[in-house]
């Protein structure tokens, strides 16, 4: 983090006022990830918050959505006319699902550990395709439930690490493997 390249990467009065505006207001994370990537960062993470919708779920998301997809979009537009589509994988993902039914008195959607989404593009993998299926009102999985570990060992996969045989030592210093046996999502992998 302390190259000349990745503070460069980092300093957004560099970057085309043109580009900046294609990603939008709150777009800047996803703009630096691929100017840190550029760079030669190997694996950019970032939290985007604001997205726990206990009440007032759907106003608050006409506003959230639009953000989200203009700078994802403008962020997936870059790496594939940049050439660097198949290198990059890209991961939204968020740590559970929202429940299938609204609040009755706050209008909003709570935790849901059931069924969740996860968007994955790029890679090298074959996208443009839903993996899974869940039942009408999203309660549960009834079709092809992709596990978490799944996911993880996808994005290992394309990173070039061997999940059948790549382990690291647990506080005790017994090795594990990192996903517990999980292999890549097949569907888009193979």
């Amino acid at each position: 983090m302390t190259s000349g390249r990745v503070a460069d990467a980092l300093d957004m009065n560099t970057e085309d006022p043109r580009v900046r505006d294609r990603y939008g207001s709150q777009g800047s994370m996803f703009l630096k990830a691929r100017r840190l990537i550029e760079a030669g960062v190997r694996v950019v993470g970032f939290n985007w918050g604001s997205w726990d919708t206990h009440s007032g779920n759907f106003n608050h998301l006409r506003g959230q959505l639009p953000n989200l997809d203009r700078s994802l979009h403008a962020l997936l537009e870059d790496l594939h006319a940049r050439g660097m589509d198949k290198d990059v994988t890209v991961c939204v993902w968020g740590e559970f699902g929202r429940t299938p039914r609204v609040n009755k008195n706050k209008g909003g959607r709570d935790h849901w550990y059931e069924v969740a989404m996860c968007f994955l593009a790029g890679g090298g993998m074959k996208t443009g395709q839903v993996v899974g299926k869940s039942s009408r009102n999203a309660e549960r999985a009834v079709e092809r439930p992709v596990h978490l570990l799944e996911v993880f060992a996808t994005m290992y996969h394309n990173l070039g690490i061997d999940v059948r045989t790549t382990t690291i030592d647990d506080p005790g210093g017994r090795p594990q493997y990192l996903t517990g046996g999980r292999l890549p999502i097949h569907e888009l992998v193979t």
